[in-house]
């Protein structure tokens, strides 16, 4: 019987690039050539859904990582050099922040240090639940950007936030780029001093080291070296509680920022097109009328004598007619009481609660024992919270405006309207036909003669002549001053501080910005708020330096082809004896035999440090001859299994025809014997290690009965989840995919479905099982054209 139950498989339409199983439940996460990143059930193999590539976010995807406790999905995009943060429940980002260079590699862990300190936080309620009111969700009817927000989704922020133990995202990527975010959303350092692209990384669960693989390329003909770093980052192990509080506000406020950001989406797509009409209808009046009197005069005329000159009233009964002006009052009406609504509820709320956090976080700064060797800056995060009381300010700015132009449209277009359906000798209701008191002549002579001035120097920067609607201009993402700011004249707390030497620079005050939109006042804000929050990645990255340097060997020609995100080496970090491992290969006569390298996170202690090379023994008796060479495996793919055992594909290495692959599980108990941890192996720094290897040590490994024959599969590489005890097998043309499940109990049950396979095979069903491996493998295409489109197949729930 078999040692692995296959439990699916499938021809899949696109090259897959990249594959992760999730570590908490049975689905596994694949990113193709098209783009696209899919999650599939272990069970048959069966898509839960697709997310296609897009402008928005990317059409590259270069890299996939789980957060630790399964609910989200990360992936990296080169060609947007974006990281999105994905719903594992459904395809939507919850979160998408940018970074400076292309990820090629992304790894995701937890942190399980423990301390009293760290306890008491992690079970003590977050004050800020108490403290500020629960955020509104957004409105549902505006567009896809606010649903985090929503009311169905109003618990998706914390979904976001996740746990409250510290979690890590390190991203690697070309030019010895590497950033580590806390919860995967805020950057805590920025490493500096690694040459070469990334292929690999894995930061130790205790903080105190970071493994990292480059690949270091002279030039773009020239043969790559891959070099293994071991980086110390016990800093952030010396201080992972105050790391953790800190990067604990660092999240809150980056969510708060978000939140931000969609309600001033929500308000301008409240804001509609229509309320310009009135702009353009005037200035193509203006641009039309043969008569030297000005478009005010024209209609102060009809204000105060009831006549309209002939081309005031072409404009009027043809251009915006009776039924236009109603429509265009209630446009006005509807948009800017959902504006109003919007900034009192989500806009102050949120700008509040920044306020609230910022505030803590200056607290925490002030506390220069605990805080300043992080780089936390009490007066940087100082200028963060004048730049939010900026931003509140031009948000109660906003506010007057919507609240004086409802007052002004109302009664202009109540008059408007009343003298249009005189002009049409239509009927006027006794409501409307009520005689206009001095103060109602008075207030809408005010509102012409301050928004119906022509203005030349407009037209030449807007177009227009005429600016009579003055909310959309804050809405506006642009750096221009506001073509109609507020008119502070005769306002007496502006006079009062005009004339105050002393209250002018107090930093009490926050600054005011009359000429600018609310947009920019925001983009200010985030700045501002982004700059004091990046210097505790400065100052931690600069802490990391670099402990261990090894070159390991230099890349074949035949390597160039195969997908970055396949190759080896793969890094390990075992969480129980702090313990990381680097898998990766060495061709010795056209064998490619595992290494197996191992180095203690404590970077100021050699125990446990060592090198160990493995080959495998004959085990497939029924196509290897007796008399043949021992090492007759070589080893196309590695990944740790879980702590004790490591997962390979082989490939028999006689020239013959039909050589097999072979799934199989290699114990480390195996591997290493006592003896090897008193011998450590000598390296000679001026060396590549693939020119020392006949001095390491080399294991033969018989395997017993943990593996399994891939038949008629040309199989290639693998991704393995030990938690779930399941696998994947991908082929070498990067299509064709098996699923097994690992450990599988030897129970009567599971050998009545093995015999029940056994007898399908022997009947000859499948007809497919009959072709060799390289005449499936390679008719791939045809048969992905065969199979019905990924995209008709019904998508199943994540719900079991």
């Amino acid at each position: 019987m078999p040692a692995f139950r296959q439990v699916g498989e499938k021809q899949l339409p696109q090259e897959v690039v990249f594959m992760a199983w999730s570590p908490k439940r049975d689905l596994i996460a694949l990113a193709n050539r098209a783009g696209e990143v899919l999650l599939h059930r272990l069970a048959n193999f069966q898509r839960v859904w697709s997310l296609p590539p897009n402008e928005n976010t990317g059409k590259e995807v270069t890299a996939l990582a789980w957060r630790p406790d399964g609910k989200i999905l990360a992936f990296g995009l080169t060609d947007t050099k974006r990281i999105i943060l994905c719903d594992v429940e459904k395809p939507e980002s919850l979160h998408s922040f940018s970074i400076d260079s292309s990820v090629t590699y992304m790894h995701w862990m937890d942190v399980t240090e423990e301390s009293s300190v760290l306890t008491s936080f992690y079970n003590a309620e977050d004050e800020s639940n108490l403290l500020l009111p629960k955020l509104p969700a957004l409105p549902k009817n505006y567009s896809t950007t606010a649903k985090i927000f929503s009311e169905e989704k109003s618990d998706e922020i914390m979904k976001l936030l996740g746990d409250v133990r510290l979690n890590a995202l390190v991203l690697g990527g070309s030019s010895g780029f590497i950033e580590i975010y806390a919860y995967g959303m805020f950057k805590i350092a920025t490493v500096t001093g690694v040459a070469g692209s990334c292929r690999g990384l894995c930061l130790s669960s205790d903080l105190k080291s970071l493994s990292v693989i480059t690949e270091i390329r002279d030039s773009s003909e020239s043969e790559a070296e891959i070099t293994y770093f071991q980086l110390d980052t016990s800093l952030l192990s010396s201080y992972l509680p105050e790391v953790t509080q800190m990067a604990r506000k660092f999240t809150h406020i980056s969510t708060l920022l978000q939140y931000i950001k969609l309600s001033l989406t929500c308000m301008c797509e409240a804001w509609e097109e229509i309320l310009m009409q009135m702009d353009s209808r005037l200035t193509k009046f203006v641009q039309e009328k043969n008569t030297t009197t000005s478009v005010q005069d024209e209609f102060m005329q009809l204000l105060l004598w009831g006549k309209a000159s002939l081309e005031l009233q072409a404009l009027l009964m043809n251009q915006l007619t009776v039924k236009g002006l109603k429509k265009l009052g209630q446009s006005i009406e509807s948009s800017y009481s959902s504006i109003q609504k919007l900034v009192i509820s989500h806009l102050q709320s949120g700008s509040e609660a920044l306020l609230y956090h910022l505030s803590e976080l200056k607290g925490m700064a002030l506390w220069k024992q605990k805080y300043e060797s992080l780089g936390l800056d009490a007066s940087g995060i100082e200028e963060a919270i004048t730049a939010v009381g900026s931003f509140i300010l031009k948000a109660n700015e906003l506010l007057q405006v919507i609240d004086s132009s409802m007052k002004n449209f109302k009664a202009f277009f109540r008059w408007l309207y009343v003298a249009m359906l005189r002009m049409s000798e239509d009927h006027v209701l006794p409501e409307l036909n009520k005689v206009m008191t001095q103060k109602d002549i008075t207030f809408v002579a005010d509102f012409l003669t301050e928004h119906f001035n022509e203005a030349p120097e407009l037209y030449n920067r807007k177009g227009k002549y005429f600016n009579v609607e003055r909310v959309g201009q804050y809405l506006k993402d642009e750096d221009d001053d506001l073509v109609s700011p507020p008119n502070t004249e005769g306002n007496q707390w502006f006079d009062f501080l005009k004339n105050s030497t002393h209250l002018k620079e107090s930093p009490l005050l926050f600054p005011y910005y009359p000429e600018k939109s609310l947009h920019f006042v925001k983009r200010q804000m985030e700045g501002v708020i982004d700059q004091c929050l990046q210097k505790p990645a400065v100052v931690i990255g600069k802490s990391v330096h670099q402990a261990v340097c090894m070159s390991l060997y230099k890349t074949s020609e035949s390597e160039d082809s195969t997908p970055q995100l396949f190759k080896l080496p793969f890094l390990w970090n075992d969480k129980t004896s702090n313990i990381h491992y680097v898998l990766f290969t060495i061709l010795e006569n056209s064998i490619s035999k595992i290494h197996i390298l191992r180095r203690h996170t404590d970077t100021s202690r050699s125990v446990s440090n060592g090198i160990i090379a493995v080959e495998f023994g004959n085990f497939l008796n029924n196509s290897i001859n007796e008399s043949s060479d021992s090492r007759c495996y070589s080893c196309l793919d590695a990944h740790f299994y879980d702590d004790e055992t490591v997962t390979v594909v082989l490939k028999e290495s006689v020239e013959q025809e039909g050589k097999e692959r072979v799934l199989a599980q290699l114990p480390l108990s195996s591997v290493y014997t006592d003896e090897d941890q008193d011998r450590e192996f000598i390296w000679d720094s001026t060396k590549r290690l693939d020119e020392q290897s006949d001095e390491i040590t080399t294991r033969t490994v018989f395997l017993e009965n943990q593996w399994r024959v891939l038949e008629n599969m040309k199989a290639q590489y693998v991704a393995v989840n030990g938690i779930r005890k399941v696998s994947c097998v991908l082929s070498s043309n990067l299509r064709h995919v098996r699923v097994f499940e690992m450990d599988v109990e030897d129970d009567g049950e599971v050998e009545e479905e093995e015999e029940e396979e056994t007898t399908q095979i022997a009947a000859g069903e499948p007809d497919e099982l009959n072709q060799s491996a390289d005449n499936r493998d390679n008719a791939c295409d045809a048969s992905a054209e065969e199979l019905p489109d990924e995209t008709e197949e019904h998508e199943s729930s994540l719900d079991p």
